[in-house]
């Protein structure tokens, strides 16, 4: 297919889109011509079959392909009222999927939605890694601070890393080593640059509940802050847990 003709289709197809209740829609009418449809008939055997796939995807048809009426001009400037559908992208989506592919636009629409739902993903990706990365951000500004309380309170370095790790055991039901060969971590990497998003908030929440109970309890030397730290993070993974999450089985992020 050209570039020129690709090209008029993308600006054809964006142009003809309409908002309805905030949703963007398209007219079945205007997107049967503009998908090399001349005859109603064949176009709607097309819907027909797109509904299908919708119904198959658990989706609600309705959602997607509201039956309206469309007002048209007829000869002489006669008004006339005829069945017409709006389409969601999605419906548009199933409806190039279920088309004629020998035809050049349903050709270029079903390569239009592929890259669509690709750039989508890829999006969405980005926005899952952003998302991880405040996260990781986050606990480890969270830890520095706990790391600063314990110290004052008798703790030093090497209490705290070993108050973290029994954190984890309580968190995760396993050690710190057995946890690293499940998810893959290198020996020299924390455990937390390989947990999902879920797993490190749940890390940061049960440090700040640390930090907020030790200061708020004036707890002193490791062993009552050590107890403090389990606790804080039993009762994470209790809270995890009650709805259907189990941290050590999530995958790595």
């Amino acid at each position: 297919m050209k570039k020129e003709l690709i090209l008029e289709l993308f600006q054809k197809f964006e142009s003809i889109c309409d908002l309805y209740n905030d949703i963007e829609c398209w007219s079945a009418r205007e997107l049967q011509s503009l998908l090399g449809y001349s005859k109603w008939e064949n176009f709607e055997k097309v819907i027909n079959k797109a509904k299908d796939s919708c119904n198959n995807a658990g989706e609600n048809i309705n959602d997607h392909f509201p039956d309206v009426r469309k007002m048209i001009t007829k000869g002489k400037g006669a008004k006339d009222e005829i069945d017409d559908i709006l389409l969601t992208r999605y419906a548009c989506y199933l409806i190039a999927q279920n088309g004629d592919a020998r035809k050049e636009e349903i050709s270029f629409a079903q390569n239009y939605f592929a890259v669509q739902t690709r750039r989508a993903e890829l999006v969405e990706k980005r926005l899952l890694e952003f998302e991880r990365v405040k996260a990781r951000e986050k606990l480890s500004q969270t830890e520095k601070q706990l790391s600063g309380i314990l110290y004052e309170r008798g703790v030093d370095g090497q209490g705290f890393a070993i108050i973290r790790s029994k954190g984890e055991q309580a968190l995760f039901r396993m050690g710190t080593i057995q946890l690293k060969k499940k998810l893959g971590v290198p020996d020299n990497r924390p455990v937390a640059d390989f947990l999902p998003t879920i797993s490190i908030k749940a890390k940061d929440l049960a440090a700040e509940m640390t930090g907020l109970n030790v200061q708020s309890k004036d707890l002193k030397g490791q062993s009552k802050i050590e107890k403090e730290h389990i606790d804080n993070n039993l009762a994470v993974r209790e809270m995890l847990t009650k709805r259907g999450i189990v941290p050590e089985n999530l995958p790595s992020g």
